[in-house]
């Protein structure tokens, strides 16, 4: 993580989850969701009469369960984003609220 905070700055990591967002996911998750397709679609073609089909989401593992659904408001969403930097060794910004 230090190398890619080295190498890439907020603005491209920013982009990149934008990315990520409209395109799915990129890396282990998105070979996550093609394993269990691929589980499914396999599971299905040995299952018994009676048997309900196995759906992609039965083989997806379940990671971060612990974790908060989604930050309320933009001043939880801040304090995650400064606690994650805080862990990563990461740049110290002030925010600054500008009056409308």
């Amino acid at each position: 993580m230090p190398e890619l905070l080295a190498r890439c700055s907020s603005e491209e990591l920013t982009e990149w989850m934008a990315y990520e967002h409209v395109n799915g996911p990129i890396g282990g998750q998105r070979l996550d969701v093609l394993f269990a397709v691929l589980a499914a679609t396999v599971s299905n073609t040995a299952r018994g009469k009676g048997q309900r089909p196995k759906e992609p989401k039965d083989f997806l593992p379940k990671w971060d369960q612990g974790a908060a659904k989604e930050p309320a408001d933009w001043r939880d969403m801040l304090a995650v984003a400064q606690q994650f930097t805080r862990r990563m060794n990461g740049p110290k910004h002030s925010v600054e609220r500008k009056p409308r």
